[in-house]
């Protein structure tokens, strides 16, 4: 049952990630890159499905053909290599005429070789089922033999051009988009797997072309690390379509907001109270509702401002070498997290009113900020830190 799983699994992942692109794919059909997104992931989830026992039982006896899993998943998996090879070299920039070539000369190889598998499996003789090790027990047979070397040769071309590609890719990234360099650092981890299974399978191989017996390679290494290979190729899909997308960019921005929500959702206007939000309340009405407490608290704040705690932590972030903007931005949250402290001991000690603070009757008005980078700063700056400390002993 859990030898099934490991192949289950990773299956059910790759059929999310079409899942979840579906929409995606149905508009942008006519693009070659949707196109091979989509082969890929059903072609991926096909061949993870009926490499499992039961399932190539069940296909064996649908067919009335013995062993014919073998040749529909050495297919599967020839069309998977090719699908990735595609989908890189579109993935990676505009249809040029190069890349328009070397799809084509892709598509042509990979088809050849499905073709050949399927000849080669027909002009061989395999009577006895086998499930685990269709390799190496038929790694002998006529045609057979020619058959199994001319999937994992074709394999091996498709992860090694997979793990490479995506390495490249990789080191040209900006830091800053992190959903796709994530996605291709797990696509570039399966083909790692993917090449240590083919590694696995080719010694297992070669073994029984030398005379040997390194069966159980093949029979009982190999499996897992397919699966692994499977379920990264998989979650490296998802993770650039779920981290573009707009639920998730705001989950991250009411993520990194909390640090200025917790310090200010104590300080409200007279009179303003939040709405209370109910516990399925959509992410995107949560971030504006965690804006609105914010903003609230600022507003409440005015007056509690001092342009002498700025005006000092701007010159010590200028002192430091930062930009005039970024030094700015450091400046309003050391100035905030000041106000912060001197109100709450206000509160506590029973004599604040809302006049009461360093800015008298011309409150200092904060400049407009964009409050997921306050709220870093706020959090993280040492220099906020000092002025906190600094307010906190005052």
């Amino acid at each position: 049952m859990i030898e099934n799983l490991v192949l289950y699994v990773p299956g059910a992942v790759i059929a999310t990630a079409l899942v979840v692109k579906a929409p995606t794919l149905r508009r942008g059909w006519d693009q070659p890159l949707m196109r091979a997104v989509c082969t890929l992931l059903v072609v991926g989830s096909l061949a993870v499905f009926l490499s499992a026992p039961p399932t190539i039982v069940a296909v064996n006896r649908l067919t009335g053909i013995v062993n014919f899993s073998a040749p529909l998943v050495y297919s599967l998996l020839t069309a998977f290599s090719g699908a990735c090879i595609v989908l890189i070299l579109h993935w990676s920039g505009p249809p040029t005429p190069a890349v328009c070539r070397a799809t084509r000369l892709t598509v042509v190889a990979y088809g050849a070789v499905t073709v050949a598998i399927a000849v080669l499996f027909a002009l061989g003789e395999a009577p006895d089922e086998r499930l685990r090790d269709m390799d190496t027990y038929y790694a002998n047979t006529p045609w057979l033999r020619e058959m199994i070397a001319c999937y994992l040769t074709a394999h091996t071309v498709g992860s090694t051009a997979l793990t490479v590609l995506c390495w490249k890719w990789l080191r040209r990234l900006d830091p800053s988009m992190w959903p796709l360099r994530t996605g291709l650092a797990l696509l570039m981890s399966g083909g790692v797997f993917d090449l240590a299974f083919l590694a696995v399978k080719w010694t297992a191989m070669g073994a029984r072309w030398s005379g040997g017996d390194l069966d159980y390679l093949s029979t009982y290494v190999a499996p897992p690390l397919a699966a692994a290979a499977a379920l990264l190729v998989g979650c490296g899909f998802i993770v650039p379509l779920v981290g573009g997308s707009g639920p998730w960019r705001d989950y991250s921005r009411y993520r990194r907001l909390r640090p200025l929500w917790a310090a200010l959702r104590g300080f409200a206007p007279c009179g303003v109270r939040p709405v209370p939000l109910t516990w399925w309340s959509p992410v995107g009405i949560r971030l504006i509702h965690r804006e609105s407490v914010i903003d609230d608290g600022i507003l409440a704040l005015v007056y509690w401002f001092d342009p002498a705690v700025r005006e000092a932590a701007y010159e010590v972030a200028r002192a430091q070498g930062r930009p005039e903007e970024q030094a700015a931005l450091v400046a309003d949250a050391a100035m905030l997290a000041a106000a912060c402290q001197r109100r709450a001991a206000a509160d506590r000690a029973g004599t604040r009113s809302d006049d009461a603070g360093p800015g008298g009757d011309h409150p200092y008005r904060l400049d407009s900020r964009p409050l997921a980078e306050l709220a870093r700063e706020f959090q993280a700056s040492p220099i906020v830190a000092a002025a906190r400390h600094r307010a906190t002993a005052v």
